[in-house]
């Protein structure tokens, strides 16, 4: 997820993505999002059991700036919030 101005990237696992990012958005979750202002989903990935999701999100956020922004462009060239699209 980022906000507005694609500025801030934050990556975080769910077992309920639509649920998770409409709190996201309505500022129901306090924190880095909340502080931050991320209301776009620009990237998900779907993976099948949690330990695998755990691992996947310890590797993006283990990656640079420029390889988040990597995968970013390769599922979603123009940065669209993906929100209406689950």
């Amino acid at each position: 997820m980022t906000n507005q101005n694609n500025t801030t990237i934050y990556t975080g696992i769910t077992n309920n993505l639509k649920r998770r990012v409409f709190e996201h958005k309505e500022k129901l979750v306090e924190g880095f999002t909340k502080r931050y202002n991320i209301i776009k989903l620009v990237y998900y990935e779907v993976v099948g059991d949690v330990s695998s999701a755990i691992l996947r999100e310890k590797q993006i956020k283990g990656g640079s700036r420029a390889k988040k922004i990597a995968l970013i462009k390769g599922l979603n060239k123009g940065w669209k919030d993906l929100y209406n699209e689950l």
